[in-house]
């Protein structure tokens, strides 16, 4: 590995990390940030296609990559509600471990991953400590009811989430599409489901498709499909791999976390702060060997 397939690899931590950050920094409601998001994405994804001659997938392909990016944007709107109520900082890790580990059982179950009994050992082992990673990340010192009710809203949110987020990398795999195939399609699901969330949130005091915010936030989807771009590149065994491409990837909760505390002046204890980037550290170091069992 060369530090030319590295830096492609870190790309995405990048583009993934900072998203979240500009998301947040630009604002809107969630109608706003989905729209402009995919738009965002789409854009890109049509000018790659067109630079890169990429053909059309068939019928049932392109389906299932549609509704692969369906489900990435419903579950995106879910974790643009769970932004509102507990911030960034503390969002981004419960996240990426609800994929880490949804992830992991998804290729234990369906895809035969772990077969043998010390990989499950293993497996299992990692897939606890990136629950009590997640668990610390989202620890608070606020023990109010109010608070208490919230983090568990908004826990029990990014669950159903997860079934979004499964969906968008499980239904490309159904099909064996070919990652830069799928771009387009997958763009195409996630503005079809975009589009149709803000008709149904315009109100006459909020009207999604006039907002200066949703347009804004197109340049928030810039960087979330650079992420998916780059990951697609990553992700080719004459570069880093799928495994390697996906930890390398996954480094982007630290951006995110650091730059919602920092950017976004999410406001930390002492103790928050020291349980945070411990629960960041186990998330990464029992995601990374989740990777690598075979």
């Amino acid at each position: 590995m060369n530090a030319v397939n590295i830096l492609i690899g870190l790309m995405p931590m990048i583009g993934w990390g900072i998203f979240p950050v500009i998301v947040g920094k630009i604002g809107g409601k969630p109608a706003s940030q989905i729209l402009g998001t995919t738009i965002g994405t789409l854009i890109l994804a049509i000018v790659v296609a067109i630079f890169r001659g990429t053909p059309i997938p068939e019928t049932k392909t392109f389906i299932f990559c549609l509704i692969s990016g369906a489900c990435w944007a419903l579950a995106q709107i879910i974790t643009f509600h769970v932004f509102e109520t507990m911030g960034v900082s503390r969002t981004m890790p419960i996240t990426t471990g609800f994929q880490l580990v949804g992830a992991s059982l998804w290729g234990v179950f369906v895809l035969g991953n772990w077969s043998s009994s010390q990989s499950k050992l293993i497996g299992f082992t990692a897939i606890a400590l990136i629950i009590i990673g997640v668990y610390l990340t989202a620890w608070s010192e606020d023990k109010s009811s109010a608070s208490k009710s919230g983090a568990v809203k908004g826990v029990l949110l990014l669950l159903v989430g997860e079934l979004g987020y499964l969906g968008y990398s499980a239904f490309p795999q159904a099909v064996s599409a070919d990652g830069f195939q799928g771009f387009l399609p997958q763009a195409i699901g996630m503005t079809i489901v975009g589009i149709i969330f803000g008709v149904t949130q315009t109100k006459k005091d909020y009207k999604p498709f006039k907002e200066a915010t949703s347009y804004k936030n197109i340049f928030s989807g810039f960087f979330f499909a650079f992420a998916a771009l780059t990951y697609l590149i990553s992700a080719q065994p004459s570069v880093n791999g799928l495994a390697t491409g996906f930890v390398l990837s996954q480094t982007s909760v630290i951006f995110a976390t650091i730059g919602g505390i920092y950017i976004l002046k999410e406001k930390k204890s002492k103790k928050e702060m020291i349980a945070v980037m411990v629960g960041l550290l186990l998330v990464l170091v029992a995601g990374s060997v989740t990777a690598f069992i075979k």
